[in-house]
């Protein structure tokens, strides 16, 4: 079955490499262009039903995509990824219907940029420590606080934000906030120096005495943990998916400077070629296990353990693949323009974000103790 759906898939495959290839750039800045040719193309609302302005195509297609974009410029991949996964679902699968008319057509439209606002300095991967606090006041909550490392911080133009309503509650004080970028009392920090992704602007978010209207609260009051953590297993799809790209990238381009090479000499560097032809299995394993994932997702069946695998050995062989491509191409690829380098820089957040690797195995031996 899962294999009949790839190969349905294949055509879109070629749809979102020849946009990639033809029409993305790779540059320095923020990418606004990269970004207005996919809202042209639909792309920023890849899986979004058509009724509320997506393009209505399957979670896998849309992994496919992050991962093609993600080949070129990984970071327009994780700016789309998180628009997606984290910016626009949650409008779609909690908010009103007042919410869903006022924000998803702009979101799947690209008019609107989504970003999503959970981790703090004391909340990483124990998302219930946040200190963000929402003062019920008449007509909607005051916001106190600061985020750390927003994806797009300071550029989307809508924020989902938490915040707890009381810290005594725990988890079940925690509670979700649709924000507009242009809220008084809401300040985003400078971009991070960061060792990649460099074109993804990842940012503070300082919140001081924000009025959020009563309207803007998505869900009901300590609903925020639950949605936060329902949102995780596509978003770590999401992930894998942008691995997948820079590991492809980074082995497309070790063999093509291989190409020149002749038999003799790939002959004496064997281990050369073992090693490219173990990466190249991994590649495809990885692969697998993302669009199985990503198959398991839009099913609707629940893919949390899928959704881990997926995230930990994509984002792990990254690391291992680009790590071994630029140690095998030569001493000029260390420069930051070459495009190894960069595949280098950019895959190591991906062991890090949405959960840090060692998270997803707590996760998986969590999932399997359940079914044994």
């Amino acid at each position: 079955m899962f294999f009949k759906i790839f190969e349905e898939a294949a055509s879109k495959r070629k749809e979102y490499r020849a946009f990639a290839e033809n029409e993305l750039d790779t540059g320095d800045r923020f990418p606004y262009e990269n970004l207005a040719k996919a809202a042209k193309r639909g792309f920023m609302g890849c899986p979004i039903p058509r009724e509320w302005g997506g393009l209505g195509e399957s979670f896998l297609n849309y992994i496919l995509l992050i991962e093609e974009i993600s080949r070129v410029c990984a970071s327009t991949g994780v700016i789309i990824a998180v628009h997606t996964s984290v910016g626009t679902y949650p409008v779609l699968l909690f908010g009103s219907d007042d919410q869903k008319s006022r924000y998803i057509p702009g979101l799947a439209g690209g008019e609107l940029l989504g970003a999503f606002a959970l981790t703090e300095a004391g909340a990483g991967s124990d998302a219930a420590a946040l200190s963000t606090t929402a003062t019920v006041v008449d007509g909607g909550y005051l916001l106190n606080g600061c985020k750390l490392f927003i994806t797009a911080g300071g550029e989307a133009d809508l924020y989902i934000i938490f915040a707890t309503v009381d810290r005594s509650l725990g988890a079940r004080g925690i509670t979700a906030f649709l924000v507009e970028k242009r809220s008084e009392g809401l300040t985003p920090g400078k971009p991070e120096k960061k060792m990649g992704l460099n074109r993804s602007y990842t940012t503070e978010l300082r919140m001081e005495d924000l009025f959020v209207p009563e309207r803007n609260r998505l869900g009901k009051e300590g609903e925020g943990f639950s949605i936060a953590m329902s949102l995780l297993d596509g978003g770590r799809i999401g992930i894998s998916a942008q691995a997948l790209g820079l590991t492809g990238a980074a082995l497309d381009y070790t063999i093509e400077k291989m190409k020149g090479r002749s038999e003799k000499q790939l002959k004496e560097e064997q281990e050369l070629s073992f090693t490219l032809a173990d990466l190249e299995a991994r590649f495809e394993a990885s692969r697998l296990l993302s669009y199985k994932a990503a198959v398991i997702k839009q099913s609707g069946e629940r893919c949390t353990k899928e959704a881990s695998m997926a995230k930990v050995f994509a984002s792990d062989l990254a690391v291992e693949a680009t790590t071994k491509c630029l140690n095998f191409v030569g001493v000029e690829n260390i420069k930051s323009d070459s495009p190894l380098s960069r595949y280098f820089c950019d895959a190591k957040v991906t062991q890090i974000y949405e959960g840090s690797n060692q998270i997803q195995r707590i996760v998986i031996a969590r999932e399997l103790l359940k079914l044994y």
